[in-house]
């Protein structure tokens, strides 16, 4: 049975117990890391230590083999404390979810990177974005070049936004190679490859805990069999199918938790705040109580839509269309309690500002609004022509 069709965690790990905890714990440096656009690392050696970095991983590897429904509470536990930390565990949850249909990993270096993650707290991620090209989602060829040596290839090239940088034992690097009709795909880096290093340019308006640094590759040497079998750029390897629901879901999920946490403080103040001219609470307004119904009936749609995306009540075709509409939601929400809040809740001593910046990230991240907005205008017009 593959990951993606397992059952659940086993039982003896009581979610429900720990999950409060994992947020509360993670909230506590989340405004620290903010400032300072630190990275987290005590949150993934606490992930760790709840052997949860390995939990969509192949249970005949060593992983938690987690379904979906089980990954998006962890997912949102995790992102209601520190949303940066999430897209990090996301991307290694994608990976480990979608192992066995991954073109070039064989059994010996599935094992190898799962394990690794379950020991020792190896985390992984793919490098695809470069200065020249942007994201590959939109096509084109990226600048950064295998060249065969007698030991395997040597690779060369910059990746910007390279999510959860500092920390990364593992990288698969989109790249091409430099044969006469060139191909194209992964090569699986590890951290200590000579040639690899950072340059720390992420000074981002969110998120700015994600580490998603410039990773710079100078002739760095890779082995044979860390090529992950590149194709030519016309035959690319076809889409997983579950993988469009499990990408738009978890990466929905981290901006839907920030905003229940910009609603949760923005109900807290409205309760606290008693105006002098008013001589009672501001929740005792029906402006405000309407506007929390509004934050609320948001919150509830985006719920429903993860949940029966997760459960498998909506299928994959839908699932770019769940991520947008979460996503604005998400953004929708935060801004209602912002506008409502004036100078406090623009303060950086107050958490809201925070949870706005992050949660306009959830717009960059693929699927994008346009693509998936034109695909279902196509999708419509293509069934009544049929």
């Amino acid at each position: 049975m593959s990951a993606l069709a397992a059952t659940a965690i086993a039982p003896d790990q009581d979610l429900d117990a720990l999950l409060p905890e994992l947020t509360a714990a993670f909230a506590a440096g989340a405004e620290q890391h903010d400032r300072d656009s630190s990275f987290p690392f005590e949150n993934f050696a606490r992930l760790h230590q709840e052997q949860l970095l390995a939990l969509t991983a192949p249970a005949r590897f060593g992983g938690r083999a987690a379904d979906l429904p089980t990954t998006l509470k962890v997912v949102a536990a995790v992102a209601r404390g520190e949303p940066a930390t999430a897209l990090v565990l996301t991307m290694q949850y994608l990976f480990h979810a979608s192992l066995d249909g991954r073109a070039g990993f064989t059994d010996d270096l599935k094992a190898k990177v799962v394990r690794d993650a379950v020991e020792n707290g190896a985390l992984i991620n793919a490098l695809r974005v470069e200065p020249d090209l942007g994201t590959p989602a939109r096509g084109g060829l990226p600048a950064t070049v295998a060249r065969r040596t007698a030991d395997g290839w040597s690779l060369s090239g910059r990746k910007i936004y390279s999510t959860g940088s500092p920390a990364l034992t593992w990288m698969i690097v989109w790249a091409r190679t430099d044969e006469d009709e060139p191909r194209v795909g992964g090569f699986l880096v590890h951290k200590d490859a000579p040639g690899r290093r950072i340059e720390e340019t992420w000074d981002h308006t969110g998120l700015r805990a994600s580490g998603s640094h410039d990773v710079i590759f100078e002739a760095a040497p890779i082995p044979e069999h860390h090529a992950l079998s590149p194709r030519p750029p016309s035959s690319p390897q076809p889409p997983d199918p579950a993988m469009a629901v499990w990408s738009p879901v978890l990466t929905a999920a981290i901006y839907d938790a920030a905003a229940r946490s910009a609603r949760d403080w923005f109900v807290h103040f409205v309760v606290d705040r008693k105006p002098a001219n008013l001589g009672a609470s501001l929740a005792t307004l029906p402006r405000f109580q309407e506007l929390v119904g509004e934050i609320d009936g948001l919150l509830l749609q985006n719920r429903v839509l993860l949940d029966s995306a997760a459960e498998g009540r909506l299928g994959a075709p839908y699932g770019g269309l769940v991520k947008h509409l979460v996503t604005e939601n998400a953004i929708a929400a935060v801004e209602k309690a912002i506008a409502a809040s004036g100078n406090p809740g623009l303060s950086r001593h107050n958490p809201l500002q925070r949870h706005y910046r992050d949660v306009l990230c959830g717009r960059v991240h693929t699927p994008q609004a346009d693509v998936v907005l034109a695909g279902a205008g196509k999708a419509a017009f293509a069934a009544l022509a049929r």
